[in-house]
């Protein structure tokens, strides 16, 4: 009797150990695999092309303001419609887009969606930075083989090259998407197409080239890309701004004063810190202001050990909203074409004035971006992409942004947020004392980012 009840013990214990086993399956060939959801793989691939993409970014000349977020939305889009089938939480959205067309996946047959992450990304993003030097090349390439070598280990031959192919045709047809749209197609070729500020110019108060800077606007036609889920010219117009003064008693007049004034204090250390923290203006320094997003979200895939799934939610929202907020942003720079704080302040209030903004070459300091302030393009594509951040990790996640830790060249010591809204904030309020914006410049860049996060996350059939 003994020995029987050992038995019946031993083989409880033997179902209860397989019950906790998760599921497996075979291929063909014999190898076994596991659970072959995109829940089950770590966030690695994402990240890692992520970090590649934030790095030659940063050398991108013509790629700052439009056309990085735009290729981010892209890709975003493309990495997501490529591993849905696997998705346990979320769903498709090609649904939204009918004029592409995704490949459908093999029923029944298996997908290592790491692996078809990675072929999707190394299908598109060499594309996008495809004037890049040798070494930037470099960089994509081998971290392609270096994931591929990995990923080529941990499924069988045939697995393998299944997902490579799904990864390849779906990059190939979302980037001949992407081709479709004759602004956003290479537009970083020549970012002064299209646009001639002395036409545009009819009233005092117009933007006018902003010296040392360039004697064109950058993005004049960037207004008129596709956009993912904004319809018609309306949904791209923010708000009216403060209505042109000279009146030193006017709102308008004030703001400038406030720029003036809060730069002039830019001794102030927390002012400086800020300021400099969020510049992200300039080449060859730092990534440009829309991917700074991504950065700030690989890092919360990084501090939740987040699984493939939530990076591809995070680099698919994030990099639609980006795109919906530069091209909006861009399309009511210019109906209200705006000028730059220092074309007033030099004119009225200080001719000697300069900005806090400092390319590092001989000639180059108290520098202005070379297009119309109203709204700003740092404030509104920052709120639209921590609203997509919000509705992922949570609208009261805290974190430490490290995104500049270590460098030497200005203030990059990590500040700490209470939300991502309030990193949307600062960030807003940091071009007022940089002396780049006006104060309306940067709230109705908040207001309006917002609003077309919100539109990603509530327009697009997300979950349901």
């Amino acid at each position: 009797m003994k020995n029987l009840n050992k038995l019946v013990f031993k083989l409880m214990v033997l179902l209860f150990t397989i019950a906790l086993l998760p599921s497996c399956n075979k291929d063909k060939d014999g190898t076994t695999t596991t659970d072959n959801s995109v829940s089950s793989f770590s966030h690695e691939a994402v990240w890692e092309w992520n970090e590649v993409f934030l790095k030659i970014e940063r050398y991108a000349a013509g790629y700052r303001p439009g056309p990085a977020p735009t290729s981010l939305g892209y890709m975003g889009f493309a990495v997501y419609e490529a591993c849905a089938p696997g998705f346990t939480e979320y769903k498709s959205i090609a649904s939204h887009f009918p004029e592409v067309s995704i490949p459908k996946i093999e029923d029944g047959k298996e997908y290592h969606w790491p692996t078809v992450v990675n072929a999707v990304y190394f299908t598109m993003m060499p594309r996008y930075f495809v004037d890049q030097t040798t070494e930037h090349k470099t960089w994509m390439s081998q971290l392609n083989a270096r994931l591929m070598a990995k990923y080529r280990a941990e499924v069988s031959q045939e697995v393998f090259e299944r997902s490579v192919e799904r990864g390849n045709k779906v990059g190939e047809v979302v980037w001949n998407w992407f081709t479709n749209d004759p602004v956003a197609y290479n537009h970083y070729k020549n970012p002064f197409q299209g646009y001639d500020w002395k036409v545009a110019y009819k009233k005092e108060g117009d933007w006018v080239p902003t010296p040392p800077g360039p004697d064109q606007p950058m993005g004049g036609v960037y207004g008129r890309c596709r956009t993912f889920v904004l319809q018609g010219n309306g949904e791209k117009t923010c708000r009216k701004p403060l209505p042109y003064s000279t009146a030193v008693t006017s709102p308008y007049y004030g703001q400038a004063l406030e720029v003036l004034t809060r730069n002039n204090l830019m001794e102030a250390e927390e002012d400086q810190w800020v300021a400099e923290f969020w510049s992200d203006d300039l080449v060859n320094q730092t990534f440009s202001p829309g991917p700074r997003w991504i950065a700030i979200g690989n890092q919360v895939l990084k501090n939740e050990d987040s699984n493939l799934e939530t990076a591809l939610v995070m680099a698919a929202k994030v990099g639609i909203s980006l795109n919906e907020a530069a091209v909006a942003c861009w399309y009511s720079k210019y109906i209200y074409n705006v000028e730059r704080p220092v074309t007033f302040i030099n004119k009225y209030i200080d001719p000697t004035w300069k900005t806090g903004l400092y390319y590092a070459e001989p000639g180059f300091d108290g520098f202005s971006p070379p297009f119309p302030a109203y709204p700003s393009g740092h404030s509104t594509m920052g709120a639209a992409g921590a609203e997509a951040l919000s509705s992922i990790f949570g609208y009261r996640y805290a974190m430490t942004d490290n995104c500049h830790l270590g460098r030497a060249e200005f203030n990059g010591n990590p500040r700490t947020f209470n939300s991502f809204y309030e990193m949307a904030q600062e960030n807003a309020w940091s071009r007022v004392p940089l002396g780049v914006h006006y104060r309306m410049d940067a709230e109705e860049g908040v207001r309006f980012g917002n609003q077309i996060g919100t539109l990603v996350n509530t327009r697009l059939p997300w979950k349901g």
